[in-house]
């Protein structure tokens, strides 16, 4: 599972409120995804392209458990989620929903909003084309994996009874 994109990149301590605003939950997923993460940079959801890549340092998607935080998200389009480090909630929720995530430790530190990058999730590469420097993700279980491919949760069902 590949993806490359414009790098969206974001700070520390984001929280699922932030990601979607609590007056937004009740909207459908299509226009839940057009105010997705505004107030920190209001031109992301205005602009954000299928496959680019959302990138953000350490506690991201912390506080409520909003599970529509990643399913706003998935529906923007971006390609790939590659944070310092994810809340277990979201992380959890992220794999659930299918959408791509790794946990990569300096990777705000060696990209600028606006690079192009290109993310291997199977090998936990992220390549930053803009640069050409690499970083190495923490690698994705197997099972976790699996469950990626299929499109989450739902899809991969049938296979957990195996």
């Amino acid at each position: 599972m590949e993806a490359k994109g414009r790098c969206w990149k974001f700070g520390d301590n984001i929280p699922t409120d932030q990601i979607v605003k609590a007056d937004r939950v009740l909207l459908s997923i299509d226009e839940m995804a057009k105010h997705v993460l505004e107030n920190l940079n209001p031109d992301f959801p205005k602009n954000v392209k299928k496959g680019d890549i959302l990138v953000a340092g350490k506690h991201f998607g912390q506080s409520s458990g909003r599970a529509v935080a990643p399913k706003a998200i998935k529906a923007t389009g971006v390609g790939a989620v590659i944070v310092e480090y994810a809340s277990r909630l979201f992380y959890r929720n992220a794999y659930e929903i299918g959408l791509p995530l790794l946990e990569c430790e300096g990777i705000t530190k060696g990209v600028n909003d606006g690079d192009i990058l290109y993310v291997n999730m199977e090998e936990g590469l992220v390549k930053n084309e803009t640069t050409g420097q690499e970083f190495h993700a923490r690698p994705i279980d197997p099972f976790l994996m699996r469950m990626l491919e299929a499109g989450g949760l739902i899809a991969f069902g049938p296979e957990i009874d195996e």
